[in-house]
């Protein structure tokens, strides 16, 4: 064999060791990965890449900077409900302080009307301790298969005699006919009823509940309606606890819709709302 015939062999032998290395460095690279998206998806941010290459570098930059994301977006939700929660005591606190102060101060008050004003903020409060109570409580998530058109139709049964009363209707509609959910029903069926009454106090007369797959496979239930749009200052707003727009209202209803979906690995969006329509979409995994 000649000299040259040896060269090509030797040739070829490194070029298909340089591509099966480059291939094994590509399937690694490519386990990294999805180890890391597993990991974000699930909430971890506490793992680390040996900085032995530029990929593993790159990946521990990106985790760094979710991680930063995520705390920043931690900081704000706590900073928002303690101010809620602030603004709500002291709203409920300090006429309750000042009245009481006043009667005993002055012996020309009446002092049973002030004994009313007193226990009427009072039972405020209590119904502000209430609603937190009910919206810290964990309630454990039973899973079962789920038809998706049996609780749609569910939805819209249940909801039908306060929805007529209100000169409105209730719809749904899903695609494909035979899909399916993994979830528990009875805590869905609190988020689907609150997004109902949530339509139905902002006068709308048509509500519609659209299930389909997405482009990623993931089951989505779309809640529209036709009623008054969210203001846009207010879009950020209506998820944190206690906050609400409504003059008796809780403001636990969308935040614990939006835990419950959680939960379920999922989530409850906001992804329209304006003079055409308001939509809330549940995203299931």
């Amino acid at each position: 064999m000649s000299t040259w015939a040896w060269i090509g062999i030797l040739a070829g032998g490194c070029i298909v060791s340089a591509l099966l290395a480059a291939l094994w460095v590509l399937k690694r690279n490519r386990e990294k990965v999805a180890y890391m998206m597993d990991a974000l998806e699930d909430g971890e941010t506490n793992f680390r890449f040996r900085d032995n290459s530029a990929m593993n570098r790159e990946l521990n930059r990106i985790r760094k900077i979710v991680e930063r994301q995520s705390a920043n977006n931690e900081e704000i939700s706590w900073s928002k409900l303690f101010r809620v929660i602030t603004h709500e005591m002291m709203n409920t606190v300090t006429p309750i302080a000042a009245l009481s102060d006043a009667l005993a101060k002055d012996d020309t008050l009446d002092t049973k009307a002030g004994l009313e004003t007193i226990s009427s903020s009072s039972k405020e409060l209590i119904r502000f301790v209430e609603s937190y109570r009910t919206f810290t409580k964990a309630t454990p998530t039973v899973c079962k298969t789920l038809m998706v058109s049996e609780l749609l139709d569910r939805v819209v049964r249940l909801n039908e005699i306060k929805v007529v009363d209100c000169n409105a209707v209730i719809t749904y509609q899903v695609n494909p006919p035979d899909l399916m959910l993994y979830a528990d029903e009875s805590q869905l069926m609190q988020v689907f009823n609150n997004l109902v009454k949530n339509a139905l106090e902002a006068n709308a007369s048509e509500i519609k509940l659209m299930a389909e797959l997405d482009n990623e496979d993931r089951t989505v239930i779309q809640v529209r309606n036709n009623g008054k749009p969210v203001p846009l200052r207010q879009q950020e707003e209506i998820f944190v606890p206690f906050y609400s727009t409504k003059p008796n209202g809780n403001g636990i209803g969308l935040s614990l819709s939006r835990r419950i979906m959680q939960r379920h690995n999922g989530s409850l969006l906001l992804r329209q709302s304006d003079r055409h329509q308001t939509v809330f979409a549940l995203v299931f995994p």
